[in-house]
């Protein structure tokens, strides 16, 4: 077998997976039979609390199920693998101090996960400092940008990415007149910066842009500005609970019967949480549980995949529970192609390895700069699920293949510079 197709390993997830409980959001460690006693311990930084705690509760329910498979089959190099998760509280300092445990004290081999960009970037430094190798989610693009690193690959998709999916059918579609609600911090700035790129191809204009903090839970000062603007469209930079927050807020106000409402990432988890009349707009989405635009029902893995994750945790995946698995799939595989726990071993065997990534097509990390290289779908939020299914939110209407909506390789190795050890 050509190495570099390598099957991602969910094609077992069902048959031999171990049937363990997840208490609190964590993996539990099991042993199965067969497995070696040897256990190889991998990190992971998670925002257990915190506006993105719905968000990586699916990141590591994804991560679980793919120790888990691993583990069914006799784990890796003949040892059990044991994920020891550790809550960032969604604060890039407290992150630090947290990985820094984790190596020194759980003595882990590996790094994982975070969805804070903020989070990513703070972890990903000390992964760099230690030379251990870090399979990050995140949006900035600074993460495989002007800050990245060898050791640090990512499987969420850049804003680059996100907003350049959305951004050019947000035009088509609604007008080029945009007032923008920005989370202050480097993702919501990575993402105004994208949406800038489009309108200035499009000839448009960002006719305002407040920068909102984290956490914020009133957003009238805000809202009562759009109006006095008159953009063609909102766009919803806030993610998590300040989502949620926003639009029902937006709804109080008369907004969204007035204006259309985009966002460059679309997320089931609060999406399901917000009323039917705030269920509203447009938007980048990173994966689909039920699209044959993502993928076909004769994926059989993918089927499996959606299946398992019903049965476990009560409701189909999201695109978090994928990247969850992906993520810790991915490392495991590198640490078993590369023969061991040799950092940069580990990480030439994933630049450019292909592998079956959950829709039609191969995925694979590119070796300028580590971004995971996978579509991006654009999808129309459903006021109302169809009866047969309450969680099918999405109207998937559009996919953007992946090299076409990120930077190029060439622009990519201006900024990016891995720096891999002499």
């Amino acid at each position: 077998m050509d190495v570099h197709k390598q099957p991602l390993s969910r094609r077992s997830v069902i048959k031999g997976a171990a049937a363990a409980a997840v208490a609190a959001g964590f993996p539990a460690v099991i042993r199965e039979r067969g497995e070696a006693a040897e256990t190889l311990k991998v990190g992971m930084i998670a925002e257990i609390t915190g506006v993105y705690a719905g968000l990586a509760e699916h990141q590591r329910e994804g991560a679980t199920m793919a120790v888990e498979a691993w583990n069914a089959r006799g784990g890796v190099l003949g040892k059990r693998v044991e994920l020891v998760v550790e809550d960032d509280q969604n604060n890039p300092g407290v992150a630090v101090q947290k990985t820094r445990k984790l190596i020194n004290e759980d003595k882990v081999v590996a790094l994982s996960g975070s969805v804070n960009s903020s989070v990513v970037l703070a972890v990903s430094n000390v992964a760099a400092d230690q030379k251990m190798l870090y399979v990050s989610c995140g949006s900035a693009d600074d993460i495989t940008g002007k800050d990245c690193h060898w050791t640090t690959f990512r499987v969420g998709h850049s804003t680059w990415m996100l907003t350049h999916a959305s951004g050019f059918s947000f035009a088509k579609k609604f007008g080029k007149r945009w007032y923008a609600i920005t989370p202050d911090y480097a993702y919501g700035h990575a993402l105004v910066d994208g949406y800038k790129d489009v309108l200035a191809k499009v000839g448009g204009t960002l006719v305002g842009d407040d920068l909102v903090p984290l956490g914020t839970t009133d957003f009238s000062p805000y809202l009562t500005k759009i109006a006095a603007a008159k953009p063609d469209m909102i766009l919803a930079l806030v993610q998590g609970t300040d989502y949620v927050n926003m639009l029902k807020q937006a709804g109080a106000f008369g907004l969204i019967a007035k204006y259309p409402i985009g966002t460059p990432q679309l997320s089931l988890e609060y999406v399901w949480s917000l009323p039917e009349e705030a269920r509203v707009g447009y938007g980048s989405c990173e994966w689909y549980y039920h699209s044959n635009l993502v993928f076909p029902q004769s994926d059989t893995a993918a089927v499996k995949f959606v299946d398992e994750t019903r049965k476990r945790f009560g409701k189909p995946p999201t695109n978090y529970n994928t990247f969850g698995y992906i993520m810790l799939d991915r490392l495991l595989w590198s640490i078993q192609h590369a023969g061991g726990t040799d950092s940069v071993k580990m990480a030439r065997s994933l630049e450019g390895a292909k592998f079956d990534g959950f829709f039609p097509g191969e995925a694979y990390f590119r070796p300028v700069d580590h971004q995971l290289m996978w579509p991006v779908w654009v999808a129309e939020v459903r006021k109302k699920a169809p009866a047969s299914d309450p969680y099918d939110v999405f109207n998937v209407i559009d996919r953007q293949p992946a090299e076409k909506i990120e930077q190029s390789v060439a622009e990519k190795a201006k900024v990016c510079h891995l720096g891999y050890p002499q």
